[in-house]
């Protein structure tokens, strides 16, 4: 992937951060490092942006893999007919990143988690994966039972 998409000056700080924690989630599926925090941190430090402006993509990454369990049971449930392991990897990090957002980052209203979810999927997936995402993570949205438009902070 090119490392231009995550830090495309076009996007809010925010989408960056999305970007990049998607970005070390697919990489992390496909060749898991020995030291995760190591490894994060340099994937972050060749972004080339100043210190600290990935912060909300190291609470992200921390924070999904600290749930890994329970959102890839929630996947895994969610996904009718398909096996887990036959999900596209690059679904899968976006899936991960966007069930977080809705279920544990109560400052972000599930509309925009979804909303961003797709965004990022333009770039780095299929249009048959814009469509299950959407389709997942909307199920997501409703199963926890926060309003779909407010932060609940």
């Amino acid at each position: 992937m090119d490392l231009d998409l995550i830090v495309n000056p076009e996007w809010s700080p925010r989408r960056q951060n999305r970007t990049a924690a998607f970005r070390f989630l697919y990489q992390w599926e496909m060749n898991p490092p020995d030291d995760l925090s190591a490894e994060l941190n340099e994937f972050l430090d060749r972004l080339e942006k100043k210190e600290g402006y990935f912060g909300y993509a190291i609470e992200l990454v921390d924070g999904i893999l600290a749930k890994l369990e329970e959102i890839d049971s929630l996947i895994n449930e969610l996904v009718d007919n398909w096996e887990f392991s036959r999900i596209a990897k690059t679904d899968l990090a976006i899936l991960r990143l966007g069930i977080y957002e809705i279920l544990y980052r109560l400052d972000v209203p599930p509309v925009v988690v979804i909303d961003e979810a797709l965004e990022i999927s333009k770039d780095f997936c299929s249009d048959n994966s814009r469509k299950f995402l959407n389709g997942v993570l909307d199920q997501v949205s409703k199963r926890s039972g926060r309003p779909n438009r407010e932060s609940m902070v």
